[in-house]
């Protein structure tokens, strides 16, 4: 992992980021007010649930959420620039040179009907004004990069030609074209085997080192979390409920919630004994209890905890936790 200098500023700054969806119910907000920072050459992980608003803090940045979505508050600052200011020309003008995304379906995110070859030369041919015999050969080199045999030959071949870990590593090929300052990894490994996991994962560290890019890693993969990230930002019911350094986090959590995700770890259960998991569910996002959103599932939940809702507050330096007992002892999770 890369020690970046905490003097640098950070290559990407989210702060009070809200989005609601238009539901049955009615409006419901799936991002409430999250916040964080990451600075080039290091990676910040959102570690969560499914459903806890991880993906979605993704496609609000990168501007791709579904219609029913719209956010609603924030800032997204991009080398200090607002990305939510801008009208729609400007981020296109961002997207690519500044600002990119792996999604974690390749075969959906891939042109069926398109070459890989146009579908990679076509950023050079938009935003370097390349012609198409260069974007082409451009896109042969980041293949061979991203470790895709034989890249040339393979320009004319169509992405369901192509592995699942293949496929991934033209996605990725695809997202890095311009040299973007920011990535986004929207769970990039889910439906692959464990070894091609590693290998994404470790191409994906080694594109960050080369490039200098600040890469935000969504998943719910702890172990990925602790071999890959520097900082991590714990997401649960849509809000940011701890924020630290990895390993000071792992070692020593101090949100609940986190702890129970640690505990939930089957590697740290012995032979013959019970496997342990966080009891009962995330609350629905239309019946959000007021207080603490974790109350109903955490064994150290008090009268406060059911009527203030704990914001983020500081625990030790460069860390924050939202929780009305962050600096108490842990109960049993």
């Amino acid at each position: 992992m890369s020690s970046p200098s905490s003097s640098n500023a950070p290559a990407l700054e989210v702060d009070g980021l809200s989005v609601e969806l238009r539901t049955r119910h009615g409006e419901v907000r799936a991002v409430d007010g999250v916040g964080f920072a990451v600075r080039s050459g290091e990676t910040l992980a959102l570690l969560g649930e499914s459903g806890c608003g991880k993906s979605m803090t993704a496609q609000a940045i990168v501007g791709l959420l579904d219609p029913v979505a719209s956010v609603t508050g924030g800032s997204v600052r991009l080398a200090g620039t607002d990305v939510l200011a801008l009208d729609r020309a400007g981020r296109r003008k961002l997207a690519g040179p500044k600002l990119s995304i792996v999604f974690q379906d390749a075969l959906t995110a891939l042109n069926p009907v398109q070459t890989v070859g146009a579908q990679l030369a076509e950023p050079f041919r938009i935003h370097r004004k390349m012609s198409r015999k260069d974007a082409l050969a451009k896109a042969a080199e980041l293949m061979e990069r991203v470790g895709i045999p034989d890249p040339k030959a393979r320009l004319s071949a169509y992405p369901h030609q192509f592995s699942g870990g293949m496929r991934q590593r033209l996605l990725i090929a695809m997202a890095v074209a311009l040299d973007p300052d920011v990535l986004l990894a929207d769970e990039p490994t889910t439906a692959l085997d464990v070894t091609v996991q590693a290998q994404i994962m470790e191409l994906l560290r080694e594109l960050r080192t080369e490039r200098d890019m600040a890469v935000v890693l969504i998943t719910h993969d702890l172990a990925v979390v602790a071999e890959h990230a520097d900082h991590v930002a714990v997401m649960y019911a849509g809000r940011v409920v701890e924020t630290g350094p990895v390993q000071d986090v792992f070692a020593d959590p101090r949100h609940p919630y986190t702890r129970g995700l640690l505990a939930s770890v089957p590697a740290k259960v012995g032979r013959g004994e019970e496997l342990r998991s966080i009891k009962g569910g995330p609350p629905e996002l239309h019946a959000i209890p007021a207080g603490c959103a974790f109350q109903a599932r955490c064994p150290m939940v008090a009268d406060v905890c059911r009527t203030d809702h704990p914001g983020l507050a500081e625990t030790a330096p460069g860390r924050a936790a939202a929780c009305h007992f962050a600096t108490k002892e842990p109960a049993h999770v």
